[in-house]
């Protein structure tokens, strides 16, 4: 029976992944209709049609390959002399069609949220309510009702916040930073515990923090402050793996997404159906804003790329030329491609070792 239900979970995520890559391409879709922009064909999936319908103007389709999707706008990638293309419209409109697919998944990150925190009977704040015993916090000075301000100068904002900045710290010399009465109050190179987790060191928490009181309207602020939080993580390990703070170990592809989402169906199903179905919410939750962040990227063939690109012809007051973006975003597709290689290697590599490229 486990086996059943690990696999209706699994077909669930599919369908969530699915639904986050549709989300996008529908942010793209209905704002290009909103302003007047003809659409030539709205795809989900890449790769050969398994399935179409042809609109009054728009052909619907569904791809057999589950990677990805498009919407594809008449003058958006060469010149056409429709007035209905997307070349031919103001900037700010060409703009916001660019932006809608990643501001969508970030809404859909806010709606699974909500839903998972829904079900919590109060949420975790950032003040301290009683440590464990020999806490390293509290023998560094720390007290009860001290409320975290910054964790290595990774501000904090929220229980989420907190997580992530102690989860990233070295254990043996962490900055932190509270407010207590009032007053800010920084405590330099603490040591925490610590555990080994595979050959690198993981801080152990030694306190607990005060409980916030579950309403509507908690909800409602935890639900956008946690995702706010999600969108600060994901850029912020961007930002470390571009400086090098994190390697290839550290990032994953759609194999190493796949393979989360399974161990996060596992872990969860130990418990209960509804755990497994949390745990996967909450993987696709992250993934839809990491997909929304990514893309806003300045990189060619991003949507990042594309919104520079508009910038660029809003400071010049006059468009650039097709042929040369084109072959900005073909080179940046194909070191996209390449990068896309590389960590999917990284990830089967980690799948038989247990360790990626590093």
């Amino acid at each position: 029976m486990s086996i059943i239900i690990k696999a209706i979970l699994i077909i669930i995520a599919v369908l969530l992944f699915g639904f986050m890559i549709f989300i996008h391409e529908f942010g793209h879709f209905f704002t290009a209709k909103l302003c007047g922009i003809r659409v030539n064909e709205f795809a989900i999936g890449m790769g050969p049609t398994l399935f179409h319908k042809q609109g009054k103007e728009t052909r619907y389709s569904l791809r057999l390959l589950p990677i990805g999707g498009f919407c594809a706008m008449e003058g958006e990638d060469e010149e056409s002399g429709d007035q209905r293309s997307f070349g031919r419209k103001p900037v700010w409109k060409r703009f916001l069609v660019v932006v809608m697919g990643a501001v969508m998944n970030i809404v859909l990150g806010l709606v699974l949220m909500m839903i998972i925190l829904g079900q919590e009977t109060a949420f975790s704040s950032t003040t301290i309510s009683q440590f464990s015993d020999n806490s390293a916090v509290e023998q560094a000075g720390l007290q009860r009702g001290d409320e975290f301000i910054a964790v290595d100068h990774y501000r904090i904002y929220g229980d989420r916040d907190l997580s992530f900045a102690l989860a990233t710290a070295n254990p043996d010399s962490v900055d932190i930073e509270i407010l207590r009465d009032g007053k800010a109050l920084t405590f330099n190179d603490v040591k925490f515990h610590s555990r080994n987790v595979k050959g690198k060191n993981y801080l152990t928490l030694d306190f607990y923090v005060m409980p916030i009181q579950k309403n509507f309207g908690t909800l409602i602020t935890k639900s956008a402050q946690d995702t706010v939080s999600t969108v600060r993580m994901v850029w912020y390990s961007l930002v470390g793996f571009a400086t090098g703070k994190f390697g290839f170990n550290d990032v994953a592809g759609p194999v190493g997404a796949v393979s989360a989402i399974n161990q996060a169906a596992s872990v969860g199903l130990a418990q209960s159906f509804v755990a497994g179905l949390n745990n996967i919410l909450y993987m696709v939750m992250i993934l839809t804003v990491n997909l929304g962040v990514v893309n806003l990227m300045p990189f060619p063939a991003l949507d990042g790329g594309k919104v520079l690109f508009l910038l660029v012809e809003a400071i010049r007051r006059k468009p650039l030329q097709q042929k040369y973006v084109g072959i900005v975003e073909t080179a940046g597709f194909c070191l996209l491609m390449g990068f896309m290689v590389v960590v999917t290697y990284s990830d089967i590599l980690r799948l038989i070792t247990g360790k990626g490229l590093g």
